[in-house]
């Protein structure tokens, strides 16, 4: 008897148009998988995650396209420190990055060995928390984070969003474990990308950045972040769940060397 050819995993990314989603999609397509781009320009799946429309057309695009089986996605899609107003980091790096992810976990759950990525940042560890902002986030008020996001300035509301994805990944370890689709995070430090060159050029963030301090002494390249996601969806990794994975040449180490 003929055996069925074998199926090509089906890997849907967001912000797949620039940066590490661009690194993330280059790499899996060139292995010979099925990517699904999402972004605002230049992808399969057009789409703004800053607003419950978007999100909505993202989730139901990607879900039509692999035809309701999805093997792996990576969120990836996310804005800047320096962007205004800083109620549009929320938007779009929590409300708008968890809307995806829980939208698409049916799908992933009827995928081959599925796993879902989340790209966070070292700038959750090491950015001084803004409780009021991360209760609302907890408790799923995007109105009224986007409120508070534009009281303060943009670096605590990007480290805190990043934070609160973070956390929102831990926290989704059983109910994803149930459902059998793995959920893990990488935390970046800086990467050469758009997002950290429009940071840079932030007269007041741009310095902030430079004196980060880096054990290896460079900043990453995107394709070291999409080694890294890559790593975390590989079905040969199969026990790694409910990880945050930091990819930062060490800084987190060096800042919090007894965080653990």
């Amino acid at each position: 008897m003929a055996m069925s050819p074998r199926r090509r995993r089906t890997l849907a990314v967001t912000g797949s148009a620039s940066g590490i989603g661009a690194a993330v999609a280059e790499r899996f397509t060139r292995s010979g998988t099925t990517v699904i781009g999402v972004d605002l320009a230049g992808s399969d799946v057009v789409a703004d995650l800053a607003s419950a429309e978007g999100r909505r057309t993202a989730v139901f695009e990607v879900a039509r396209r692999c035809e309701g089986r999805l093997d792996g996605l990576v969120v990836a899609a996310g804005i800047g420190p320096q962007v205004r107003p800083a109620g549009s980091i929320v938007r779009v790096n929590y409300f708008g990055a968890l809307a995806v992810l829980d939208g698409l976990l049916g799908s992933l759950g009827s995928g081959e060995a599925p796993a879902a990525v989340v790209l966070a940042s070292n700038s959750a560890g090491i950015t001084p928390p803004d409780a009021a902002l991360l209760g609302l986030l907890s408790e799923g008020d995007e109105e009224g984070a986007a409120a508070r996001a534009d009281e303060l300035d943009g670096a605590t509301v990007y480290g805190m969003s990043k934070l609160g994805l973070s956390r929102a990944v831990r926290r989704r370890s059983r109910p994803w474990g149930d459902a059998g689709v793995r959920l893990n995070a990488v935390a970046p430090g800086p990467v050469d990308t758009p997002l950290l060159r429009g940071t840079l050029a932030d007269p007041r963030l741009g310095p902030a950045v430079e004196l980060l301090p880096i054990p290896l002494r460079r900043r990453a390249a995107p394709e070291e972040i999409a080694s890294a996601v890559a790593f975390l969806l590989d079905p040969a990794n199969a026990y790694v769940h409910g990880a945050v994975l930091f990819v930062d040449g060490g800084t987190d180490a060096e800042l919090r060397p007894d965080a653990l």
